[in-house]
């Protein structure tokens, strides 16, 4: 029923495709509400790394679409997300060092997720691991319902990356890691749904970025606003 998609750029297409379904069942017409669109400022900010290259983190085109459930009950919304996060590199090792991008969405139920950054624009270190990046915070795949409890917040990862290990095996990654300078993810009506919080419950986006050169490796990590989703 909803369009969705991301795109994973590194300079140049990469080939890979990912998407996230969710399925809702249809209620009654009569007790649909409306949607609300929130358009979004987005975030960037800059830092120059130990070697001299400038890293610089945006989150672009970014807005959401909130909606209730089908059945009109406070405990549950339905949001659709879109934005572009990219990183950009300049200065001596640009070309030569490797970009790590995870980006996603911290959703909190009645607690102040403003406080994981001490600005709207700030940027935090944080290290990505094969999971991703997790600002101290339980996650879960983007697309998949969430169940949140009052002073509660998960971080929602929207990348997924399947791929043979050493040995064959099935690995998943959280992160694309993609050759200098560019790299960029954009995202279009990707989806989750929030059961559970009967109070106020808000999200924002982050986009965790890591440049690993030959002489150094920086870690970033940069929020969007916070938006109420009811």
């Amino acid at each position: 029923m909803y369009g969705k998609g991301i795109r994973v750029r590194g300079g140049r297409v990469l080939g890979v495709a990912l998407a996230a379904a969710l399925a809702f069942g249809l209620g009654p017409a009569d007790v649909a509400r409306a949607d609300t669109f929130v358009p979004l400022p987005g975030a960037a900010i800059s830092r120059t790394l130990g070697d001299g290259t400038v890293m610089t983190v945006r989150i672009t085109e970014e807005s959401a679409n909130i909606s209730g459930s089908m059945g009109s009950t406070p405990m549950h919304r339905n949001v659709w997300t879109s934005a572009r996060a990219t990183i950009d590199l300049d200065g001596p090792t640009a070309s030569s060092a490797t970009i790590k991008i995870s980006p996603g969405y911290i959703v909190g139920c009645q607690v102040d997720i403003g406080s994981f950054s001490p600005s709207e624009n700030a940027s935090e270190q944080a290290t990505i691991g094969q999971s991703g990046i997790t600002p101290g915070l339980p996650t879960e795949t983007m697309g998949a319902g969430i169940t949140l409890g009052p002073g509660q917040a998960k971080a929602l990862l929207m990348l997924d990356l399947e791929k043979p290990d050493d040995y064959g095996q099935e690995s998943h990654k959280r992160y694309n890691k993609v050759p200098g300078p560019h790299a960029g993810v954009t995202w279009v009506d990707e989806t989750f749904a929030v059961d559970g919080c009967g109070g106020y419950a808000q999200a924002r986006s982050f986009v965790a970025a890591e440049v690993d050169s030959t002489y150094y490796i920086g870690n970033l990590v940069l929020y969007g606003q916070p938006f109420s989703i009811g």
